[in-house]
């Protein structure tokens, strides 16, 4: 333990622990901005600086650690006037654009204006970036870029992408992919952690809330809209709930005061999905068993991050995922030609509205994969985030609500659906299922959960064995069925290269793009509470638990769907509706101007447990390197012949405001 004080007041805290952290375990709060509690500690806003007896200049608070002895001072003069001033200079090169910023009023820079006092800046600058950046997914406005580099961290770091990072070098640095490629052109995967860590408003979700409203106010357009299992663990945080309150209802009830004229719920189809994929992966464990040619590990596929992850990096790796659309993806397709037929609607007049927790899926639903003779199964996402902002714009009082309900035959869903929402909970929902086909009865664990696959680790693993199996199935007697888990694309690296190097000890993986599952997508709301992930999990089991029917084979709406319709999983009539392609990008995808891609050498996918990766594309990467290093070369030459007179401007806007004589 080390012992010092802050602000006079002696504080006791583990080795290692940062001044920061040991001033708020003390109640002692250092106004910060870039730094986020075990994601990011950078200090390149130099906001929680401190003094520390004995030291020339003010501590970092973020990332010094503490000694022993120290003493810390948080609030002297000498502080105050530092953190204003860096303050100011941040405000003096900021888009003053805040009235009508999405994040106005949940600005983190925004409120620390308001902790530190200053409402103005006295510097006057050209704003050095400008820079809109859209892509379908996600936004990028430079102009409101505080470069702290949080997206950095949470894209590098905690991702494993590599997409964002710092370019340039002083007043000309600016936050992007490589070589300026907008957003869309690179190996972007879409999944928007880099917009929940953003303090400002500097990346966000693209805005489809226009499109939304204008099919809503079309008399002649029948708008269906469907809400995913992790939106209702944390659509009412924005309206004052604490994290992890399910509002099923009164969300259910919202969507319909907008004017839907069909509520649906993605749970739903998240049971139409366990059905098909549940029988796509038994065909491919019936031919292991049986010494056949098999695509194994089989690797889920409800993650449009995650597919376009692998479509990227792992190209050659696309045979082993399901080729089960997402969820909400089936309910599209079911809603434009089941529900329709049914109700005698014309798909050319419906408009299907997908809620999702998750940026990627505004990308998912651009692919042609997804259309149907050039008709799309869903025309429009929104975030949850979108969502809460539509209620507000609609002048619906969320808490007054009324606990809704939603609508048949689409609407009817089991509790293996609703822990879709988190890491492990597609995985439990399929093994229910799976289990039950094969040995006639239910999964042999407590209450339904598979626990080892439970809880937030980045990569968990369990065994199913079967035993007492039906007739049928007789060649799985006694054989064990290995699993992996993931969520991140951290954990899908990790995954995927046991693949590429042939030792995957896995017959079945799931994996999710985002760090805990959708709970945490890239679309839901922000969150400050450090266990927020924990209780929207949690939330979620206890809906699961709370429903009296909890396995998807049980769902009579999806059985009725067989029945009149579909006739059995994996049918001709179901692969056509439901199932899917990939494609195999690369991880060269060039702006204009570039050198096109190179075709990829054929690669015909073999029928085994493990496919070696194909080599790289060696002389397209020799070019990019190239043409960075030229480029690199050509901005430092500038840069260093600027950089004295950058100092010395720096020094003199510092000797102005403190007073002092001009810095040497």
């Amino acid at each position: 333990m080390v012992h010092l004080t802050i602000n006079q007041k002696p504080v006791t805290v583990p080795e290692g622990t940062t001044i920061i952290e040991a001033a708020r375990q003390c109640g002692i709060h250092i106004p910060s901005l870039c730094y986020l509690k075990d994601i990011h500690k950078f200090g390149s806003c130099r906001i929680c600086s401190v003094e520390v007896e004995g030291a020339k200049n003010l501590m970092a608070s973020c990332v010094t650690e503490v000694r022993e002895d120290m003493a810390v001072r948080t609030n002297t003069k000498r502080v105050r006037d530092a953190r204003n001033m860096l303050y100011e200079l941040l405000l003096s090169d900021h888009s003053k654009s805040c009235l009508s910023c999405n994040r106005n009023q949940s600005c983190e820079l925004q409120k620390l204006g308001e902790t530190l006092g200053v409402t103005e800046t006295r510097f006057k600058t050209d704003s050095s970036r400008q820079h809109v950046d859209a892509s379908v997914s996600i936004t990028r406005d430079l102009s409101k870029c505080i470069l702290c580099r949080r997206c950095v961290t949470a894209c590098n770091q905690i991702q494993g992408v590599g997409v964002l990072n710092a370019q340039q070098r002083g007043f000309d640095t600016v936050i992007a992919p490589a070589m300026g490629l907008p957003i869309s052109k690179a190996n972007c995967t879409f999944c928007g952690q880099c917009t929940v860590v953003c303090p400002v408003g500097a990346l966000k979700e693209t805005d489809s809330t226009a499109q939304v409203w204008q099919a809503l106010n079309d008399p002649e357009i029948r708008v269906v809209i469907q809400a995913a299992p992790a939106v209702r663990v944390a659509l009412g945080e924005l309206f004052g709930y604490p994290p992890g309150t399910s509002v099923t209802g009164k969300m259910a009830a919202a969507m319909r005061a907008l004017g839907a004229d069909d509520v649906f719920d993605t749970d739903w189809s998240a049971d139409l999905t366990i059905m098909e994929e549940g029988a796509e992966f038994l065909e491919r464990l019936t031919k292991y068993m049986d010494r056949e040619a098999a695509v194994l590990p089989m690797i889920t596929s409800c993650s449009p991050g995650w597919i376009k992850y692998i479509e990227h990096y792992y190209p050659e790796q696309t045979a082993h995922l399901s080729t089960c659309k997402s969820p909400h993806m089936m309910l599209g397709a079911m809603a434009k030609t089941y529900y329709a037929e049914k109700k005698n609607i014309d798909p050319a007049k419906m408009f299907v509205v997908s809620v999702m927790p998750c940026t990627a899926k505004k990308f998912e639903i651009t692919r042609e994969e997804m259309k149907r003779k050039g008709v799309a199964d869903v025309d429009a996402v929104i975030t949850t985030r979108e969502l809460g902002a539509m209620i507000k714009q609609a002048g619906i009082d969320f808490h007054a609500l009324g606990e809704g309900t939603f609508d048949e035959p689409l609407g009817v869903s089991t509790g293996a659906a609703d822990i879709f929402g988190l890491t492990g909970g597609v995985m439990e929902a399929a093994l229910r299922t799976v289990y039950a086909i094969v040995c006639g009865r239910n999964l042999p664990f407590e209450n339904l959960h598979v626990a080892p696959i439970m809880g937030l680790e980045q990569v968990k693993e369990a065994i199913l064995r079967f035993e007492k199996v039906l007739p049928e199935y007789e060649s799985f007697e006694g054989k064990e069925v290995h699993i992996g888990v993931t969520s991140g694309l951290a954990g899908a690296k990790q995954l995927a290269d046991q693949i590429a190097r042939e030792t995957s000890p896995y017959h079945f993986i799931e994996i999710m793009g985002c760090p805990g599952g959708c709970i945490t997508g890239g679309g839901q709301p922000r969150s400050a509470d450090p266990e927020v992930r924990a209780k929207r999990q949690a939330a979620l089991y206890a809906e699961d638990e709370g429903k009296s029917i909890r396995q998807s084979h049980e769902n009579p709406s999806i059985q009725a769907l067989y029945t009149e319709y579909l006739e059995y999983p994996g049918s001709k009539k179901a692969h056509n509706l439901l199932h899917t392609k990939y494609v195999k990008r690369g991880t060269l995808e060039f702006a204009d101007g570039f050198p096109d891609k190179k075709p990829p050498a054929s690669h015909k996918d073999g029928h085994t447990r493990g496919q070696h990766r194909p080599q790289r594309l060696t002389d397209d990467l020799e070019t990019v390197r190239v043409r960075t290093l030229e480029q690199e070369n050509e901005r430092l030459r500038g840069e260093l012949a600027e950089m004295k007179e950058t100092i010395d401007i720096y020094k003199q806007v510092i000797s102005d405001y403190t007073g002092k004589s001009g810095g040497k």
